[in-house]
């Protein structure tokens, strides 16, 4: 009954996947079917054996009390009681433990398998949906299911097999009784079947508003700093409120349904009961029964009776793990990002010849068109850089290389082959980024620098690429060097440090096709020169594509591409375009004026012919 690696990776829960919610719970147990049961036939024996208890005492008052044949029969009675109860007792136990042990196998699965398929989504998925979302739907809906295996789906079972037997066993003791003491369970059920769908609708609601909730808390600490920054905590404290108000709200409406819920069920069985035991103590007195018979009917009553007000509470229960269970299912309905699909398969490294041809580009149907037929060439080792306003679709370009999303029209090819028939795999293991804003794990340094390269990586390496993105010195000055953790996301480090330590990160990975996404925003002139003449001796047979806005950080790549509104509005060396009327002379002229006001206010009214010389070359 030990899981098995291949119980808790192996398993593809979109193949558990079904309209019906229980189906589908119960395809997920695949693996651990007997272990649950094994739970279902524990319960099962506890139940009779709890039935055998009120029988027994039945037997007990009948045949040994009233023909007075206690002698030596008496002790055996008394171990059969006591016997009775520790069975009950041990199945009982088994029976829960089983049925938890196959709970948290299955959820310790469903959590495997959710983080993973959370990793293989598209980045289009990720871009409307919250994170807020997926943690509530990746922890507390899957709690719910778990609850289900392990409490409530186990109980239903032990419910529904006390009422069997049990009223099995009245009608042999009389008909009659045992029909009277049923009449209100029709009742009990069809309000416990209207409550279910009241609380489903109420439970998915509270789902779906505590999840906005995480959303709000994840983000407020996430820019903690931005907050306290522009002392914007009362703002921040209002809008929680606002949604803490609402989780408040829908938190009441669901428990005022189950306190509408109990206090019916409970009068209802009360009656019910009361209303056997006055019949039964009536038939008994009359003489249609003996006592020992009414006294095991008292027993068999209650196990009757209160189960089934029992069921109603699981039953409403249970509607908050069938709606976990669909929620869960949203999400892995939603369709993996294919990494290795791609007929073709390249032996070894590419190249780095890219082609652009009339390529086109949108997020998706409801969205314009953001790139317009981009047509240009590079040759393996050059340096292409992007240019152009916020908004002109530079990132975008650049995401179609590691088929983060797929060009719409036109081609893409990657050394003369169509990039769509490339493995998305191998060509993001070709592929290094420096993103505009770099992401840092809560990891030491070394472990963030080494992350994206696949293999072990000695000092050597690490400390070769850290001097080659001039964060060396930065962090040899910590007190624990290599070693030194970062905060979540890289908080303990400045813009400038962290964007060295990502560049680190990505010379390391060797790629043969390098992205520096405005790499160099976050950092200093000095640094990045520093960064700049680095890279140029690294860069050295790879295709490189930079994005920029300071003309500074381009003006040496081989081709500079200038992009406004999804269109190449211009192209060409920085010389060439500096000849030509456009957009890049004129982000030049403003750049190199700026360039010369500060050089005036750093040096004074001297320095300007000296910045008259300078300018021409930022």
């Amino acid at each position: 009954m030990t899981s098995s690696p291949k119980h808790l990776h192996a398993f593809d829960f979109k193949t558990a996947m079904a309209d019906n919610s229980l189906i589908g719970l119960w395809r997920m147990l695949t693996g651990f079917r007997l272990t649950y049961l094994a739970a279902v036939v524990s319960i099962g024996i506890s139940a009779l054996l709890g039935t055998g208890y009120s029988l027994l005492l039945r037997y007990f008052i009948d045949d040994v009390l009233g023909r007075g044949k206690l002698g030596a029969t008496l002790p055996l009675i008394g171990l059969a009681f006591v016997a009775l109860a520790l069975g009950q007792g041990l199945f009982s136990f088994l029976s829960g433990r089983l049925a938890a042990r196959t709970a948290e196998d299955v959820t310790r699965r469903l959590r495997n398998y959710l983080y993973d398929h959370i990793q293989h989504l598209p980045f289009s998925y990720h871009d409307h949906m919250e994170t807020g979302e997926l943690l509530q739907r990746a922890t507390s809906d899957v709690d719910a299911i778990r609850r289900f295996i392990a409490d409530q789906a186990i109980g239903a079972g032990r419910v529904v097999l006390l009422f069997v037997v049990n009223f099995a066993v009245l009608l042999s003791l009389n008909v009659s009784l045992a029909l009277l003491s049923i009449v209100v369970i029709p009742l009990i059920v069809a309000m416990s079947l209207f409550f279910f769908r009241k609380v489903s609708l109420a439970y998915e609601a509270f789902q779906e508003q505590e999840a906005q909730l995480s959303t709000v808390l994840q983000e407020n600490l996430t820019g903690v700093r931005v907050v306290k920054a522009f002392a914007r905590q009362d703002y921040e404290r209002a809008k929680f409120e606002r949604e803490n108000r609402e989780q408040y709200q829908r938190g009441r409406a669901l428990v005022l349904m189950h306190s509408l819920y109990w206090p019916a069920s409970d009068i209802l069985c009360g009656l019910q009961t009361l209303g056997g035991f006055f019949a039964g103590a009536w038939m008994a007195i009359n003489g249609t029964i003996t006592v020992g018979t009414y006294l095991a009917y008292t027993g068999l009553v209650t196990w009757l009776i209160w189960p089934i007000r029992d069921l109603g509470r699981l039953i409403v229960h249970m509607s908050m793990g069938l709606v976990s269970y669909r929620r869960v299912m949203e999400l892995i309905r939603e369709e993996r990002e294919p990494l290795d699909e791609g007929s073709y398969r390249p032996q070894g490294p590419v190249q780095g010849e890219v082609t652009f041809e009339d390529v086109h580009f949108e997020y998706d149907s409801t969205h314009d068109t953001v790139l317009k037929g981009i047509s240009f060439h590079c040759q393996p080792g050059q340096v292409v850089a992007l240019l152009g306003p916020t908004g002109s679709g530079k990132t975008s370009l650049v995401n179609l290389l590691p088929r983060f999303y797929d060009y719409t029209g036109g081609s893409l090819r990657i050394d003369g082959v169509e990039l769509k028939e490339y493995p998305r795999r191998y060509l993001r293991q070709q592929i290094g980024i420096v993103e505009q804003e770099p992401f840092l794990f809560s990891r030491t340094i070394r472990a963030n620098i080494t992350y994206g390269a696949g293999r072990e990586v000695s000092d050597e390496e690490v400390i070769a690429a850290a001097k080659a993105a001039a964060i060396h010195d930065v962090i040899t000055s910590f007190p624990d060097g290599y070693d030194t953790l970062v905060g979540e996301r890289g908080v303990t480090l400045s813009g400038g440090q962290k964007q060295r330590v990502a560049i680190a990160r990505t010379l390391l990975k060797n790629p043969r096709i390098l992205i520096l996404d405005d790499a160099t925003s976050s950092v200093d002139t000095e640094t990045e020169e520093e960064i700049r003449q680095a890279l140029e001796r690294l860069m050295a047979g790879r295709t490189t594509f930079i994005i920029a806005h300071r003309i500074q950080s381009l003006m040496n790549a081989d081709l500079i591409l200038v992009l406004n509104r999804g269109r190449i509005v211009q192209c060409g060396t920085h010389e060439a375009l500096l000849a030509q009327e456009g957009i890049y002379r004129q982000i030049y002229e403003v750049q190199a004026r700026i360039e010369e006001e500060l050089e005036r206010e750093l040096h004074g009214p001297e320095a300007r012919q000296e910045v008259a010389y300078v300018a021409p070359r930022v």
